[in-house]
């Protein structure tokens, strides 16, 4: 120790520093090696001395001594972060990491080398390759991923359009079908009338009212296709307004209805009087609708009940049945095209769309259409459309 500083002497600091240190001749030879370097090769400070410096490498670590580093520090007179693979005393390869500089004296010329261990440094960069493989191999996957989430949406996008081609296709045919079937249909309801006029029997009678019967059914059925597929198609449905007196309209459906449903009691409540601007023949399919609805699926011991109210700037057509309700889970799809309230067959109507046809002639009305089912007081569609009174 110095008497004033109190540091530790130059060779205490020496031996004992943090890393390897080692002084060479130019030609390698170990003029002085601490204790440092030593231990962390197995050897004595006395088995170093006049050995030389390349000596204690590998084979590898030899060559590139004579080829790089040793040719450099001649050149340029220093070298840096050199890794180097050293033999230990057992045989063992210690991996050090060398700085040196070139020095020249008066005495000759002198290699100053500082060696540490690399073990820190290599499991750091172990842990940086194995974590910059792990980048890679998620990167390849987030590619492959967005790749094949690419190819998918293509491929769904392609089965879209192929089944707006298909849906497309379908529906013209409906159209066209249900158009082309009219004609038929008419010969035969002509046909049935013509017949109805001659004298007959009561089994020819019975008979000829069935076919008429069936031919109205379908007749009805036909519409909703027609309309259905002119919505499907984005031409809408078309609507012819007129002023039309609200109640004498809603009293002449319902003679016919009660015609075309023999076997159901249909009754008619009616407030406020007067003329509305409306397409009668399409209130007249809208109440049918819902009447054919409520038989199908209604308590028929109870009667189907038509409330006519026209107050204000509202018209309201509500047609009430009693039976079992809807389930509320279903309300929301209710008015959908092929969508059912309950599940029991129903003789009447068969097509699934003359809710949907409701609804969709309300809105076309600039009106709505709404439900309340309860097992209380039973089931009510309720249309409201403007009044747009006539005078």
């Amino acid at each position: 120790m110095t008497a004033g500083g109190g540091l530790p002497g130059v060779d205490e600091l020496y031996e004992g520093a943090p890393c390897g240190l080692v002084i060479t001749s130019e030609a390698g030879t170990i003029l002085r090696a601490n204790q440092t370097f030593c231990d962390a090769l197995g050897r004595a400070p006395a088995s170093l001395l006049q050995h030389r410096f390349q000596d204690l490498l590998t084979m590898g670590g030899r060559i590139y001594h004579q080829t790089h580093w040793a040719p450099l520090m001649k050149m340029q007179g220093a070298v840096a972060e050199v890794k180097l693979d050293l033999l230990h005393q057992d045989g063992r390869i210690i991996t050090m990491l060398l700085n040196g500089v070139r020095r020249e004296h008066p005495e000759g010329v002198f290699y100053q080398l500082a060696l540490s261990g690399t073990h820190e440094r290599d499991r750091y960069e172990r842990e940086l390759l194995a974590a910059r493989r792990r980048a890679e191999a998620l990167l390849a996957q987030a590619t492959a991923a967005e790749v094949a989430l690419q190819q998918a949406k293509a491929e769904l996008a392609d089965a879209y359009q192929s089944a707006q081609r298909r849906a497309a296709f379908a529906e013209q045919t409906v159209a066209i079908a249900s158009h082309d079937l009219k004609n038929p249909l008419t010969a035969i309801k002509m046909a049935a009338q013509l017949l109805a006029q001659s004298e007959q029997r009561d089994r020819e009678r019975r008979l000829l009212g069935s076919i008429g019967h069936s031919c109205e059914r379908a007749e009805g059925m036909i519409a909703d296709l027609l309309d259905f597929a002119s919505v499907r198609l984005g031409q809408g449905i078309t609507i012819r307004s007129r002023p039309a007196d609200l109640k004498n309209t809603v009293e002449q459906t319902i003679s016919e209805l009660r015609l075309a449903f023999a076997h159901a009691r249909i009754r008619h409540l009616s407030r406020g009087y007067g003329q509305i601007d409306i397409d009668p023949d399409r209130l007249q399919q809208m109440i049918g609708n819902l009447v054919a609805n409520s038989v199908a699926y209604g308590d028929m011991t109870h009667p189907v009940t038509i409330t006519t109210d026209l107050a204000g700037d509202a018209a309201v057509i509500a047609v009430h049945n009693h039976g079992t309700c809807i389930p509320e889970a279903l309300i929301p799809s209710l008015f959908e095209p092929m969508t059912r309230a309950t599940d029991q067959d129903a003789t009447v109507r068969s097509v699934g769309l003359g809710l949907f046809i409701v609804r969709e002639l309300a809105e076309a009305h600039g009106g709505e259409i709404t439900l309340s089912s309860n097992t209380v007081s039973g089931t009510t569609f309720s249309i409201r459309l403007p009044a747009g009174r006539a005078s």
